[in-house]
């Protein structure tokens, strides 16, 4: 096989799993429920996924040209027939049939099956506001073999974006022809997306009775019943920053911790307070807020079948924050806040905007402005580099706005010590030691996203004194806190090992399970209970299965490496490096270790091969040129 067959040597095959109610079709929904239909129709997740024939093509496909960097693009109609001839920096020329739409604004990207059931989505773009092609990665080299390349592993449809623009997909990625076999229910975010499949649903409207594992009307989900919580993860399946365990969508229902594991606040993702930076999709900056903590849920600020907003303007901040309040929110304080007491702007700007101050805007895909749902008290004094008052004031600085602040609230309970400060300290280096993490993943006080980073933070702090301080955090009511305490107890002694990470063995989310039986891999069979053991191969099956289902990742196969190194298996950790640079010949980390493996594994001339190859991609890699001089010797 070509990719490295580590879970094959842990553990054995799982089971079956129960069949569960099948999908019909949003066509299905459609007779009976009108209203709901004719506000989802138009909606953007109606419209996430399309066919060319379905009259959503926005963009000029008439004889129009782009140029890039050395590329070109010339798109064409003819009858109905859309296909774009690219020529690459190479000079290669293929022409594509689109075969379909993501999107409907403010930009359309459109999918182009490179090769039977590959399908990648195109680096040029449509602007839907300026009517105009556009390149999203204009500032970016990237020749046809690297892995960012339209064509590549990343820009890959079936593996990174299908599964949230369409209703009951399956991936099914083939890793021995590194093909796919892809399917769904339909293109689009459908009714079942977020109901669940409907037979069982049909069934019920025909007096048939409903089948275990689904509620009264035959759904695997139900929305609308003080469900909050539910609703939440629901949404947060596609709209958050994750690694998914599941080969597609989960039906409706699954608990989140279930189906995926949330990236925390770390770097290159959010800023140190917690602000948004890389494209993170909502999820974990509501974690952060007040307003989650209080219970608000998604379907308080947005209508649940067109996505829109429930009022323009401030409209939809007063409907809780005002004078009258809201009896759904009591510990809500009651007062005017759509004043001048208040956002200190002058009327009609831009400043009385709620969202101007408490959710900051980044652009992402060139033209997408999307917003910041921590819903955060501006905080310029942190000097953190970004915050949402030199957002609109370019001409000033933070030390100029958080004067201002001061000045307008002077008794402000929102200036005292944050998070952000510390996460910063470590990032930069400048961190004297764990005690400012250890606090803030002790304090109940703040969100468990947060604490939850603070634990994924003191991964390089490990000893075992900080195993035995964070061993508390293992039985945290929050499944992210304890999922990411499981790591810090590797340094802990065999048997405190053992002991502590059992209980999380019998987790009741299978994303801790997995985190906790991963630790299990360095510990030596005969230290094990035959209970341990047998929780521990039940954890280590489901950590497989979810590694079966990435391996179209390059990311994948560097964790299976580092799993294959851990457990001396040389000859599986060449197979999972190689597999890296076959998918991404720019993954510079991965060139030095395939070196130093094949050469343990097949000797100097077979290293040397390899390194010339990785110096053929990555000429001027410093690993792979020192590796090179020795191997040349």
């Amino acid at each position: 096989m070509r990719f490295p067959a580590l879970a094959a040597l842990l553990f054995a095959p799982l089971g079956a799993f129960a069949q569960s109610p099948s999908y019909v079709g949003s066509d299905q929904c459609a007779a009976c429920h009108k209203d709901e239909t004719a506000a989802w129709a138009t909606s953007h997740h109606a419209l996430a996924w399309t066919q060319v024939d379905a009259g959503t093509v926005v963009a000029d496909f008439d004889a129009t040209r782009f140029d890039h960097d050395g590329m070109s693009v010339e798109f064409s109609d003819t009858n109905g027939k859309l296909q774009a001839r690219v020529t690459e920096k190479d000079g290669t020329s293929t022409q594509y049939d689109v075969h379909s739409v993501a999107g409907i604004e403010p930009l359309q990207q459109y999918l182009f099956e490179t090769e039977p059931g590959r399908l990648q989505s195109f680096d040029v773009v449509w602007d839907t506001e300026q009517k105009r092609w556009f390149h999203l990665y204009p500032d970016q080299d990237l020749p046809p073999d690297d892995g960012l390349h339209w064509t590549g592993s990343y820009k890959n449809w079936n593996a990174r974006c299908a599964e949230c623009h369409a209703t009951g997909f399956e991936k099914n990625y083939d890793t021995e022809t590194r093909s796919y076999n892809s399917v769904q229910s339909e293109i689009g975010v459908g009714c079942e997306a977020c109901h669940g499949p409907g037979s069982a649903h049909i069934d019920w409207t025909l007096g048939q009775g409903t089948p275990d594992g689904v509620n009264e009307f035959g759904f695997s989900m139900s929305w609308g019943r003080g469900q909050t919580e539910a609703e939440i993860q629901q949404c947060a399946g596609c709209h958050s920053r994750r690694e998914a365990h599941e080969d597609g969508n989960p039906i409706p229902g699954t608990p989140y911790h279930d189906a995926y594991n949330l990236a925390v606040l770390r770097p290159g993702f959010y800023q140190p307070d917690g602000q948004i930076l890389d494209e993170v999709y909502v999820y974990g900056s509501f974690l952060q807020s007040k307003m989650y903590a209080r219970g608000v849920g998604c379907m308080d600020c947005h209508k649940p079948h067109s996505a829109q907003l429930r009022a323009d303007g401030n409209g939809i901040c007063t409907q809780c924050h005002s004078a009258a309040g809201n009896p759904d929110f009591p510990t809500l304080t009651a007062k005017e806040y759509d004043a001048t007491a208040h956002h200190q702007h002058p009327d009609g700007s831009d400043g009385v905007q709620c969202k101007s101050c408490h959710m900051i805007e980044r652009t992402y895909m060139g033209v997408d402005g999307r917003r910041d749902h921590s819903f955060r008290v501006p905080r310029p004094d942190l000097g953190m580099g970004e915050d949402a008052c030199t957002d609109c004031h370019k001409d000033q600085d933070q030390d100029w706005a958080a004067q201002r602040i001061k000045e307008w609230f002077p008794e402000s309970p929102h200036r005292g010590p944050h998070f952000g400060t510390a996460f910063q300290d470590v990032v930069a280096g400048r961190a004297d030691g764990p005690e400012d993490l250890l606090e803030i993943a002790a304090n109940p006080d703040l969100a468990g996203i947060v604490r939850a980073t603070a634990v994924y933070l003191l991964q390089p702090y490990g000893s075992p004194d900080v195993a035995t301080r964070t061993a508390p955090l293992l039985s945290d009511p929050d499944p992210l806190v304890r999922a990411n305490a499981a790591p810090l107890q590797r340094q802990a002694s065999p048997p405190d090992r053992l002991r502590r990470l059992e209980p999380l063995l019998a987790d009741p989310l299978r994303n801790v399970r997995m985190s906790a039986a991963k630790e299990f891999l360095t510990i030596p069979q005969n230290s094990m209970t035959a209970e341990q053991s047998r929780l521990a191969g039940q954890g280590l099956a489901e950590w497989r299965t979810a590694i079966s289902n990435r391996l179209d990742f390059p990311e994948t196969h560097l964790v299976l490496g580092g799993m294959a190194l851990t457990l001396r298996n040389a000859e599986a950790a060449e197979r999972a490096f190689r597999e890296v640079v076959t998918m991404d010949p720019q993954r510079a980390e991965a060139w030095p270790m395939l070196v130093q493996l094949t050469q343990i594994n097949r000797g100097l001339r077979a290293a040397r091969d390899v390194a010339q190859q990785g110096l053929t991609v990555l000429p001027d890699n410093p690993a792979l040129l020192q590796l090179w001089n020795q191997l040349d010797r």
